[in-house]
């Protein structure tokens, strides 16, 4: 049957990701995940698009997300660790996401200096307030932190399967799922229709179709397809780009109607709950391809 293969939380926004076996998924998406973002000066977000070394910064985040440290897989001996009590008193500072007004609580000069050497460029850390009111659009509007629109991301196996042989077919190497970015990976066993039932992840693109699914006690209510970018194009391990793929390939087979290519979908989560490796995926509606 359908079922999880992987959780993985990115508590700084556009930094490393951490597999987990099992996760709470809160309003805004898995307990963490996007809470803080790296942003310029004057508080423009920090993106691998324009600075790919973000994906050497490794976060680590305590349970009751109070701790943050941060390392770097680019010369540890060099950079060392920074570690924060997390602060959500201090003065508020405005932030721009896309164009959009938020506001970010400054998380302090020791680890801004920090993410500024590791970049090499002035920058600071701010975490999202508690009192943050962002709702996501979508099929499923609902609350987001700092993702770059739903809360949940989302992706088959059978997607990334595809895609490798795609490119495999024109010379390319197949890439991992990290270039994505996804939030929860579903696998299924091979060779079944997705209106079988537990058997749908086993077909390529199936979750662009998912309109409600339950995943452990949480259920999740679909809100768009992920429109990729040049992030992709960012190998996760080097931060650095790295050739033309995996867009140059998607854009034969995966162009949206509204533009751009898409590749997994967004979720919003209706039920907050607890979910781990290994549950089944179940989902309850299907719809149209968009």
């Amino acid at each position: 049957m359908a079922h999880v293969v992987d959780l993985i939380c990115y508590p700084v926004k556009g930094c490393a990701g951490t597999s987990m076996s099992e996760a709470l998924m809160t309003p805004a998406g898995l307990a963490h995940d996007r809470g803080f973002m790296v942003v310029s000066e004057d508080g423009v977000f920090r993106t691998q698009r324009r600075h790919p070394r973000l994906a050497l910064i490794r976060p680590d985040i305590s349970a009751d997300g109070a701790r943050l440290t941060l390392a770097s897989a680019d010369e540890p001996a060099r950079y060392g660790t920074v570690g924060l009590d997390v602060t959500t008193s201090a003065p508020r500072r405005d932030v721009d996401l896309f164009g959009s007004a938020f506001q970010g609580i400054d998380q302090g000069d020791d680890v801004a200096a920090w993410v500024s050497d590791v970049l090499g460029t002035p920058s600071r850390l701010v975490r999202v307030p508690p009192e943050h009111a962002r709702i996501a659009d979508g099929l499923t509007p609902g609350p987001s932190g700092y993702a770059d629109s739903s809360a949940v991301h989302l992706l088959t196996r059978a997607s990334l399967t595809l895609l490798n042989r795609r490119m495999a077919e024109r010379g390319a190497p197949p890439l991992s799922m990290d270039r994505f970015r996804p939030n929860v990976v579903v696998d299924g066993p091979d060779g079944h229709d997705a209106e079988s039932g537990g058997d749908w992840a086993a077909v390529p693109h199936a979750e662009d179709r998912a309109r409600r699914m339950i995943i452990g006690s949480a259920e999740l209510g679909y809100a768009k397809l992920a429109v990729r970018c040049a992030v992709t194009l960012v190998s996760q391990e080097a931060g650095a780009r790295q050739g033309p793929e995996p867009l140059r390939t998607l854009a034969d087979y995966r162009r949206a109607a509204s533009g751009g290519v898409v590749f997994g979908a967004k979720f919003s989560v209706t039920t907050p709950g607890g979910l781990s490796v290994g549950d089944e995926v179940t989902v309850k509606e299907w719809g149209d391809s968009e």
